[in-house]
């Protein structure tokens, strides 16, 4: 019987001994975030078809409204908001690398808050919408309320992440999966705060410009 192949061979230093634990591949410590890349991905691919369906219906739609356009009052802090839970990752990650598990924790819980307090502003701007706009209005609150619902929905689940990653025992580096944690959510948050720069600019800064020319 032929032996089983190898594909990833360890190092010399990196053996199985009888006084050290093994160790992790590379392959082993980058399919998570590999795999988070690939979620990324798609979920990009879904936003920008929607933004495709945002314009192709603008085009040629007479019931398309911008006669109350989207207000920026809440929409802005709450780009601030994901802006600084970003921010607080980032410096968490940083103290993973040190090694300091206690100081990554305590980063986390500021994350979550600023998490929750994003769906506390989501709540007061959809409210204030809906007295102009609800999603049977026309074509443009269909697509409004789409996108942004879809957008919670992703919030929703970096917050569920943010709780996972805190009652994690270890953090990075570490000899068992899942490898990467905090990096990888904190990658998925810079995301989200990425496709909230892109709602932002498109369903609510440009209604406004569009309706003051």
């Amino acid at each position: 019987m032929s032996p089983v192949p190898v594909f990833f061979e360890p190092k010399p230093e990196q053996r199985i001994t009888d006084h050290a634990p093994p160790s992790v591949q590379l392959v082993d410590v980058e399919r998570g975030t590999w795999a988070m890349y690939m979620v990324i991905f798609t979920e990009t691919m879904l936003f920008v078809m929607l933004f495709f369906a945002y314009f192709y219906i603008a085009k040629g739609n007479e019931r398309w409204s911008y006669e109350v356009p989207p207000r920026l009052h809440y929409a802005i802090p709450m780009l601030g908001v994901l802006f600084v839970a970003n921010v607080f990752l980032w410096f968490g990650e940083r103290q993973t690398l040190k090694g300091h598990i206690g100081a990554a924790r305590a980063l986390i819980v500021p994350a979550i808050v600023l998490g929750l307090g994003y769906f506390a502003l989501a709540y007061f701007d959809n409210t204030e919408h809906l007295l102009t706009l609800t999603a049977r209005s026309d074509a443009y609150g269909s697509i409004f309320y789409t996108i942004t619902s879809l957008h919670g929905v992703h919030i929703a689940l970096g917050v569920l992440m943010l709780f996972w990653l805190l009652f994690l025992r270890q953090y990075e580096p570490v000899q068992r999966p899942p490898h990467r944690p905090y990096h990888n959510i904190a990658v998925y948050w810079y995301w989200l705060t990425l496709v909230w720069l892109a709602i932002l600019a498109i369903l609510y800064i440009g209604p406004v410009v569009y309706n003051a020319m």
